[in-house]
């Protein structure tokens, strides 16, 4: 895991009252999810420098479709934003996940 996997799951993992579970580098096809959430079929990935480079983008982009395909959704987040603020990413991922699910 990178730095900003690890400071994003040291959050992550707590489980809170009421909130959907995540799971961190959750096989699924051919690919390791950086952060799922089976409840809300959420599939978190953590974007680093090179996310932004023309060969990782189109890997980004079959990884995206095959999971989307699959009726799955995807979240990006910039690795630079969990530097910022962790909890802030945290528990907007939270809130995410649980409008996934409904009531």
């Amino acid at each position: 895991m990178t730095q900003p996997e690890v400071l994003l799951w040291s959050r992550l993992r707590r489980r809170l009252p009421d909130q959907p579970a995540f799971r961190r580098q959750h096989p699924l096809g051919p690919y390791i999810l950086d952060f799922f959430c089976p409840a809300a079929r959420l599939v978190v990935e953590i974007d680093g420098h090179r996310h932004g480079e023309p060969e990782q983008m189109r890997h980004d982009q079959r990884r995206d479709r095959f999971l989307m395909a699959r009726g799955f959704a995807v979240h990006r987040i910039a690795a630079s934003s969990v530097f910022e603020d962790v909890d802030e990413i945290a528990d907007g991922l939270r809130v995410l996940a649980a409008s996934m699910i409904g009531p």
